[in-house]
This record gives C-alpha cells, structure tokens and sequence, in this order.
C-alpha cells in the first residue's frame, strides 16, 4: 500500500510515518504560509511607500526638464544656433554642390596609404599620429580609423578612465593597433609642458625617432556657462583654440624634426560663418565677454573661426621658411556630427535638434563624419592651407573673413604673446616649486 506523501513528514525506517511528525509537518506548513503572508504584506507595502516617491521624483526631473527647456527656448542663444548655424551649414552644402555639380570648381585630393607617407629607408616604421579630445566622438573615432591606416595613435584627454575605455575598445577591434594614453589638461599649459616631455621620453624609451608625423587639434567643447581656466582664461576659447594653439607651438619643434613630411589637422566648423567681425586683442582672447547672459554661442563660432585663422596663418608662416615643403597645415569641418558636444544644451533640445538634422539628411555618426578627418591626414604631403569639407577629398573655400591676412596677423601676434605669458608664469610656478 502506498503512502501518502506528505511535505515536511519524517519518514519512519519501515517507510511509515508518525502521527507526530505529520503534526510537526502541518505545524511547519502553517508556519510557512503565516510567513508568506507576512512577507507578501510587507513586500506591498513597501512598494505602495516607495512608488509614489519615485514618481514624484520623476515627475518632478520632468518639470525641471520642460522648464529648462522652455527657459533655453527664450535666449539669443538658442535662436542663433536653431537658426543661423543650421543656415551656415545648409549653405556649405549648397556650395559644395555648386563647385561640384553647377560651376565644376572643387578641388578633390585622394588619400595617400602609409606606404606613400613612408619611404623604405625612411628609419621610421610607424607614423606618429598624436590626438585631442580621443575619449569620445569624432576623436575616438579617428584613433581607430588611423590605427587601422598603421599609425602609431597617441591618445591624449582629461579623464585616465576613459582614455583606458578606448583604448581597450580600439584594441577589441584592431589586435594589431599600437597605442599610447596620455592624460592631458589642454587648458592648462602646464599640462601641455608635461605632455610633451612625457612624450619626448617615451619616445626616448621606445627607441624611436625623436619626432611625430601628424598632430590633429581635435578637443572642442560647448560650454552654456562662463567657467574660467586655472590660468583665467574662458575655459571655451582655451579648449577650443588657445590650447590648441599652444599644444601646436610645443610640438612644433617634433613636427619639423619628422624624416618624412608631418602635418597639423585642425578640427573646425560651419559655425565660423555665422562670425561677421571679430577682435583679436588679448582681453576678448583672454576673456570674450563679462556680461552676465553669457553668448556661450558666439564665443564657439569665435572660437572655430580663431583655429580656422590659426590654420592659415601657419600655412602661410611654414611656407616662408625653408621647411616648407616637411611641414604642412591643414583645415577640416565634419558637418554636423551626433556626439555628446551638446551635453549641457537641456537634453530635450538636444535630442530635437538631432531629429531635425536627421530628418533633412545633414546628421552624420562619429563612424561616417571621420571620413572628412582621413581626407584631411591622408591627402599628400604638398597641400596645406586648405579647408576640407564633405568627405571624399573635397574642399571649399571658407568664409571671406577667415582669409583676412591682416587679422590672422593680429590673431597670430596675440596668441603669440598670450603663449610667451603662459609660457613665463610656467617657468616661475616651477621655480618656486
């Protein structure tokens, strides 16, 4: 005869159970259940306390969303990006295609392999390849992409965390990828000073040619608040051209000591067009503006339009010297790309205008934008000064006011003098030191 299964019974040796152990075993399943109960009321509980806080919470980062939003809506600012930088950039594809296809003007330059940058006796293998602003977007982009061309990338940012992300990430898809990290402050000369002897020195260790092959400009931010340097300078315009400037001037001494021809990209953009009169003297350098609504805006396209200038006025400085023909300067605009520059505009507005340029065929990813950069690394060793814009070794003529002569000069002499000031409080910060 068989037995009954019963949950939580002793079972006697014969198989049998005690009448005792079935007590003990309906005693325990009415414990249990008296606990699931108990747990389940509390379980409710808690979640009836804790949900309606949580959806406070969320309606509240809702409200303070729109309210950011509708504030940002009702700027200069605003209406200045929504409006004129989507006209600049909508009229720098029209012009590209009126040289292209309407008045055959456009000049196309095809990318050279490492093979063509390298000759076989050169005692160079790799290419020096030094990046700003690697750790994300468009420069993160370029370090795998020129990785994959053979260049040795140099990747140089602020943050030691994220420069190991990419570079594990470049490594997960390019084993053969030579890479070197370098935690670099590009608003701070100090840093700058560090950097290049961090370089020099790994150079040094590495047995390698004391040189680098291609340096691109690339860091850029858009800040919609006034934030100033260690050193007092707009953190904007420090990052966007000063550091550049000045990263440049430091290694310029290894660009020229390259055995083959090396080469300055300077990362720019459509919104230099929007600039109808600038000034170039160290106080609007230093500090662009004291008002309190700060034109977070025009202090960008200032600053594009600064490094676009810079980009000729080397050009045209490196072409007067001997060295001409080792050393060219170029310019490149990506279009309007999806990374994460707009991360202090309200995301709402963010994520809109994303939709908007998606919508008319103009937002380009990281991946597909970088094109434009390649064009501007690869091109050969005989151009320089040009401005290259949308993919496909095309370039286009910038705006009138970035080939004045006279205020390249000016911009030319006031960094020059802003570098030796910097370059002098350095010294003594190290003195004291």
């Amino acid at each position: 005869m068989k037995s009954e299964w019963k949950p939580f019974c002793n079972s006697d040796k014969d198989g049998t159970s005690s009448s005792s152990s079935n007590l003990e075993g309906d005693q325990q399943c009415q414990t249990l259940s008296t606990t699931r109960q108990n747990y389940c009321c509390e379980t409710t509980t808690q979640v009836s306390r804790v949900t309606p806080s949580v959806l406070r919470g969320n309606k509240m980062e809702v409200v303070k969303e729109l309210k950011d939003c509708l504030h940002f809506i009702f700027t200069v600012q605003f209406w200045r990006m929504a409006v004129l930088w989507t006209v600049a950039l909508v009229f720098s594809y029209l012009k590209l295609f009126s040289s292209t296809f309407l008045l055959p003007k456009a000049k196309y330059y095809s990318r050279r392999s490492l093979k063509d940058c390298i000759s076989a006796s050169a005692p160079v293998t790799r290419p020096v390849c030094i990046i700003t602003g690697a750790t994300s977007g468009l420069g993160a982009a370029a370090a795998y992409a020129l990785s994959m061309e053979g260049f040795y990338i140099i990747l140089a940012g602020r943050s030691s965390e994220l420069l190991s992300k990419v570079t594990s990430d470049i490594k997960r898809r390019n084993n053969d990828a030579c890479l070197k990290a370098f935690q670099v402050d590009i608003t701070s000369f100090e840093s700058i000073l560090k950097f290049k002897c961090s370089l020099q020195q790994w150079l040094l260790d590495s047995n390698m040619h004391s040189s680098i092959q291609l340096l691109i400009n690339n860091a850029g931010i858009l800040a919609t608040s006034c934030r100033l340097t260690s050193e007092g300078y707009d953190k904007m315009i420090a990052t966007n051209y000063i550091g550049a400037f000045c990263l440049t001037k430091v290694l310029l001494s290894l660009l020229e000591n390259s055995i083959v021809p090396s080469r300055v990209v300077n990362v720019t953009s459509f919104t230099h067009w929007t600039v109808r009169s600038m000034q170039v003297d160290r106080g609007t350098m230093k500090c662009f503006s004291k008002s309190k609504c700060y034109p977070f805006a025009h202090i960008y396209e200032y600053s594009k339009l600064c490094l676009l200038l810079f980009s000729y006025e080397l050009h045209r400085q490196v072409a007067q010297t001997e060295k001409s023909h080792k050393l060219s300067v170029v310019a490149v605009d990506p279009g309007a790309v999806k990374t994460n520059i707009m991360r202090e505009i309200p995301s709402g507005i963010s994520q809109l205008s994303y939709i908007v340029l998606k919508f008319l065929g103009l937002l380009q990813s990281p991946e597909n934008a970088v094109c434009s950069i390649l064009d501007a690394a690869l091109a050969s060793p005989e151009i320089s000064g040009v401005y290259f814009f949308g993919g496909n070794g095309r370039t286009l003529n910038s705006s009138a006011l970035s080939y004045d002569v006279g205020l390249s000069k000016d911009l030319w002499d006031t960094s020059c003098n802003l570098f030796r000031e910097l370059h002098r409080a350095a010294k003594d910060t190290s003195t004291q030191a």
